[in-house]
């Protein structure tokens, strides 16, 4: 594949990954979710608060709006350059979540939305937070975990076997059941763990089971056939209004009492 065909193919990629992205991020559902993880930061007038992994940069802008002086952060430059064309007035940078672009302990607030997931080593994000946040400052990390995604099926054992399959291939798929053990772990104290299950039963979901048949596809976990015939299943499902998809979703809020 030529250089310009990468191009091409990761740009389709950003695309769809941002299809997906936008519409879980217009759900009710999703909406009360980032309401809430504001909520939990208890957000200081003026203060800085960085979101990262801010993707497109929609919780940027939404925190901005509240009145603190919102950053946002991704390693991506693709969904940077995409942030910023949405929110010109926001403020990104390019950074990965265990080498944030801010001195010690001048951050009051920071935020993770479906980030620890794909790291290998979520332990280094948490102290790279604890070095950041002032004493006092709050972290909220929220995501799913990837082996407890229900999906409505004619064929269990073949969901389970797509489900665990794309798990799999993620850094720490299970996450976010591991929050309260790597905040306390990392020296954070007044940990507070919600769980918030958001459930989706529209067509515009069906990017996300592509996105979780196709890598289970390509790792040998389910054939082609397979793969197809489970996917057929649930555009059917969501032609008749069958289709449902259920994420639990993990809260995680805790203080920075002291200096690291």
């Amino acid at each position: 594949m030529s250089k310009n065909q990468e191009a091409v193919a990761e740009h389709r990629d950003t695309q769809a990954l941002l299809a997906v992205l936008d519409a879980a991020d217009q759900m009710p559902s999703a909406a009360r979710l980032r309401a809430r993880s504001y909520e939990l930061l208890s957000l200081v007038p003026g203060s800085t608060v960085v979101d990262v992994g801010c993707g497109a940069g929609r919780a940027v802008a939404e925190l901005a709006e509240r009145g603190v002086h919102a950053v946002g952060v991704d390693p991506d430059p693709r969904m940077l350059a995409a942030a910023r064309e949405r929110w010109s007035a926001a403020e990104f940078r390019e950074a990965g979540a265990d080498d944030l672009p801010f001195a010690d302990g001048s951050v009051r607030g920071y935020r993770a939305d479906k980030v620890f997931h794909v790291l290998r080593e979520p332990g280094r994000a948490v102290a790279e937070a604890r070095r950041v946040l002032a004493p006092g400052g709050s972290i909220v990390l929220v995501g799913q975990d990837w082996d407890a995604i229900m999906i409505d099926s004619d064929d269990a054992e073949l969901t389970r076997t797509i489900v665990h399959a794309r798990a799999d291939l993620l850094g720490t798929p299970r996450a976010g059941r591991q929050y309260r053990s790597l905040l306390l772990d990392g020296g954070f104290d007044d940990v507070t763990v919600e769980v918030h299950t958001s459930v989706f039963t529209g067509s515009a979901m069906l990017p996300l089971l592509t996105r979780l048949a196709e890598p289970a596809c390509a790792s040998g976990a389910v054939s082609r056939d397979q793969a197809e015939e489970w996917l057929a299943e649930q555009r059917r499902r969501a032609e008749d209004d069958r289709l449902l998809i259920a994420l639990p979703f993990f809260v995680a809020a805790a203080s920075a009492t002291g200096r690291p």
